[in-house]
């Protein structure tokens, strides 16, 4: 099979939670661990970092492989989903795993993957493990898919476990109430092996606290111990929390010669080092053209409060959903005083746009409807002045359309 051919038998056999939802969700980790025996646990092979949370994840596992890159490091990145090409989520010192891996993963384990149902992202796991492997990186910065306690990646027994923040996301598979969600995240605690929480919340703390003391795992709440004077070339006031659960985290790790320099370099030059897009990523000027990622309420508040500091004469919001999203608790966030572009993300779980634009009118959203995001961003450039301010998010498979 071609590269492409091997995507296209990926995506189209194995359900995926991205693209199918919450019939994808298996809930277990018996056949990661059945995959991971087959090929030999290369996870026992590499050292890791672990990051899980609801928000901040994707872009705390970047700043940490950008800084042990800078620290001469050879560093593995798994992150999930990916915007362009699959081949985003498995990095080397900021190299996309190659097509020819790809393809001969699939083609010498197709059968023992068919025979076993392995679903989309237990299969992308495996592969990424035993690149790691066979790349002899001397670390690897995993990020959990979707919660952490059931999730694919949670075989890994890792030097350092992150948690960033937690809020309501994907409350059909990991709870509906703050503490059951942060539960979930708090899996990835292992015996004995350190824990950093990037913020402070008092629901979720006495959670992290209990498992951390069942588990005899030191525990540090990096708002606490790291000072404020790190910054990061990832632009949005939100990131100031996950640059301090960043650098808590290089700190409690043992056996890696990395200096303040190091820490400092490798925050402002994340893009630069790991191929970052999609975080309050700019993408034109004249009139600004902003993009980001957030699609969950904590998330989607921080960046809505970032679009408010901003400063412009007319605001352009071009979004769109995916269908299970929670308009009720989302749309409300939004400012009224705004044009908006309504579109559906080219996906099969993406929101149809004429019932997106008559749900939003309920909260008081003022705007047209569009079939695609392309359409809707073309739409919204043509009238916007050379001093307004044109946002493009709501989903991450909407900007994946436009970066």
């Amino acid at each position: 099979m071609t590269y492409q051919e091997t995507l296209e038998w990926m995506f189209a056999q194995l359900p995926m939670y991205q693209q199918k939802g919450i019939s994808a969700f298996k809930g277990k980790l018996d056949n990661i661990l059945t995959l991971s025996a087959y090929l030999g646990h290369p996870e026992r092979k590499f050292k890791s970092i672990h990051v899980a949370g609801t928000n901040g994840k994707g872009s705390s596992s970047h700043m940490l492989a950008s800084i042990l890159q800078e620290a001469g490091y050879k560093v593995g990145l798994y992150t999930s989903p990916h915007l362009k090409d699959f081949r985003e989520r498995i990095r080397i010192d900021g190299q996309p795993v190659s097509k020819k891996f790809v393809v001969d993963f699939i083609k010498e384990n197709k059968l023992f993957l068919e025979a076993h149902d392995l679903s989309f992202f237990e299969m992308t796991v495996g592969m990424a493990f035993q690149y790691f492997e066979e790349e002899k990186i001397d670390i690897a910065i995993v990020e959990v898919g979707l919660g952490g306690r059931l999730d694919s990646t949670n075989i890994i027994t890792p030097e350092v476990s992150l948690i960033t923040n937690i809020g309501y996301d994907h409350v059909e598979m990991l709870g509906d109430t703050i503490a059951k969600i942060a539960y979930e995240k708090a899996g990835i605690i292992k015996p004995g092996v350190p824990v950093v929480i990037s913020e402070l919340q008092e629901e979720t703390a006495v959670v992290f606290n209990a498992v951390a003391k069942e588990r005899n795992a030191k525990i540090i709440f990096a708002g606490e111990v790291i000072p404020g004077n790190y910054k990061t070339s990832l632009l949005g006031s939100y990131q100031n929390k996950n640059v301090k659960g960043v650098v808590a985290s290089i700190k409690e790790l043992k056996g890696f010669n990395i200096s303040d320099k190091h820490i400092f370099d490798g925050l402002m030059k994340v893009s630069e080092n790991t191929g970052l897009l999609g975080r309050w990523q700019f993408l034109g000027e004249n009139p600004t053209v902003v993009c980001d990622t957030a699609h969950n309420t904590e998330g989607l508040t921080i960046v809505v409060d970032q679009i408010k500091q901003q400063e412009f004469t007319d605001l352009h919001m071009v979004i769109g959903f995916v269908k299970d999203k929670n308009l009720e608790q989302i749309l409300p966030l939004f400012p009224k005083k705004a044009h908006y572009y309504f579109c559906k993300p080219n996906i099969q779980r993406g929101l149809d746009e004429v019932v997106l634009k008559s749900r939003a009118m309920d909260y008081g959203l003022q705007g047209e409807s569009y079939p695609s995001v392309n359409e809707a961003l073309k739409s919204a450039l043509s009238v916007a002045k050379k001093s307004d301010f044109v946002f493009v998010g709501g989903s991450t498979f909407v900007v994946a359309e436009i970066v």
